[in-house]
């Protein structure tokens, strides 16, 4: 099999030579910490994706693992013939298994990320996507749709996307192909994209910003275009653009509903979700326009940004929270039972709304990263190509990155266990009956989380990506 990407086999050298403590050139005395913790970051890199590889269900994953691997679960529980494709499932543990290869080039974490990707593949539907779950036992259901919904058929997409970015694999790229085919064909024509495809003559059918559908299929495209270049892709970025610009609300309340109909009006989705203005929502656009104008180079991307940020704050609540739904004009929150019975506080919502849905959340964390962020974007917005924001770290700031993810990383190979394994101590979570609405009761226990080990290895790989690049003859 083909290898399109490799890292340098003399950086891989470097790494593996620090195994046996060898200083950083140029660094001195002060390597040492660095490259005897970026050993000891390989090791735990590969005895966690050994270990997580060897409990996968034909190559796929759920979201949680009792101890002893009997239970299984993702949003409920699952049997033993059932993986989950929304994230952090499937895809998102193969992206990790990748990301994992590129940077130290071991064959054992590509085949673990081939191994996730033929799961999915096997899971794909006719139409071309994927639904939260996969079941072996019927695996294309003719009645199968494909949803948008919790970055479900859009994870597949970019992992199966990044991964024939690095082999060459016919069975593969049909996948992605079959699946971009459909993203295109779905888009609705004012540059939107539905909650479900095909049809289903409800809301389903209306444009959805909530969870992040719509900003998931964007970066698909501009994933598409970057890997593929192909201008069906970058038609496909820029109708988002437009109505992502369009579908903004007027002042005194320019931020963004979670969905919208046909005439570009705010929506009913389900009977507790009525048409408003979303914070939550909002922050996400904000995110995706800089992502746009970073992409594009279009200025038009950050002018909604400056009213939509005074907006945000002025729509805090008093507790210091933000409500999910805030009521067009009125700017008063708005609380909803199901069957649309309106409530005046979360108090006099029924218990599986009120323990099961949040609607209100501090925000105030994500409102200032992006800030912090447009403030980046602006100071260097004078720049004629937007992609040298991303400009090549020197020496010193590499440096500087090491310093302070080195607890990080520490605390990462100390909480592993002999098996390899990341355990979740005494985690709290829902209570999964089988078949029943979850009723608002928790349990406690140990467990093995998909979420912890993404993380895991994603502190590790930066680490180690940091680690090689001052290996660099340009640092």
């Amino acid at each position: 099999m083909k290898q399109k990407r490799v890292i340098d086999s003399a950086l891989i050298t470097i790494l593996m030579l620090s195994l046996h403590s060898m200083s950083l050139p140029g660094l001195g005395a002060e390597s040492n910490s660095y490259d005897k913790l970026a050993a000891e970051a390989k090791e735990s890199l590969e005895r966690g994706v050994s270990f997580y590889h060897s409990i996968a269900n034909e190559g796929g994953y759920v979201f949680f693992y009792s101890l002893d691997l009997k239970h299984k679960w993702g949003e409920r529980l699952v049997d033993d013939r059932t993986i989950e494709v929304q994230p952090p499932g499937t895809p998102a543990v193969g992206m990790s298994f990748l990301r994992a290869y590129r940077v130290v080039n071991n064959p054992i974490f590509l085949k673990a990320a081939e191994d996730a990707a033929n799961a999915l593949i096997g899971g794909q539907n006719d139409l071309g996507g994927w639904q939260h779950t996969i079941h072996f036992d019927h695996p294309n259901d003719p009645e199968s749709e494909v949803s948008f919904d919790d970055d479900q058929t859009q994870s597949a997409v970019r992992f199966l996307m990044a991964l024939d970015d690095q082999i060459d694999n016919p069975d593969l790229r049909q996948a992605v192909e079959k699946a971009l085919w459909m993203m295109l064909e779905s888009q609705l024509p004012h540059g939107g994209w539905p909650h479900v495809y095909p049809k289903q003559g409800n809301y389903h059918d209306f444009a959805t910003f909530n969870d992040g559908g719509i900003n998931d299929c964007l970066s698909v495209m501009m994933d598409a275009h970057r890997i593929y270049g192909g201008q069906a892709y970058l038609d496909a970025v820029n109708k988002t653009g437009w109505f992502i610009i369009l579908s903004q609300l007027p002042p005194p309340q320019p931020g963004w509903a979670q969905q919208y109909n046909d005439y570009l009006q705010p929506a009913w989705a389900r009977a507790f979700e009525p048409p408003s203005v979303c914070p939550h929502v909002t922050i996400r656009n904000l995110e995706t326009l800089m992502d746009l104008y970073l992409y594009t180079g279009k200025d038009r991307y950050l002018e909604p940004i400056p009213d939509a940020l005074v907006w945000l704050h002025s729509s805090r609540l008093p507790n210091g929270k933000w409500p999910r739904f805030i009521e067009i004009g009125t700017g008063r929150p708005l609380y909803y039972d199901r069957g649309r019975i309106r409530v005046n506080s979360t108090d006099e919502l029924s218990l599986e709304r009120r323990m099961g849905y949040a609607y209100e959340s501090d925000l105030t964390n994500l409102l200032q990263m992006t800030e912090k962020r447009f403030e980046r974007i602006t100071e260097l917005s004078d720049s004629v190509d937007p992609q040298k924001h991303d400009r090549q770290l020197s020496r010193k700031e590499i440096l500087e990155k090491l310093e302070a993810l080195q607890k990080e990383v520490a605390e990462v190979i100390s909480s592993q266990d002999d098996s390899g394994r990341w355990i979740v101590k005494s985690d709290r979570y829902r209570k999964r009956v089988p078949d029943r609405l979850w009723d608002g009761q928790y349990e406690t226990r140990d467990r093995i989380s998909s979420k912890l080990f993404n993380k895991n290895v994603e502190i590790l790989c930066r680490y180690l990506e940091l680690f090689l690049q001052t290996q660099s003859p340009d640092n």
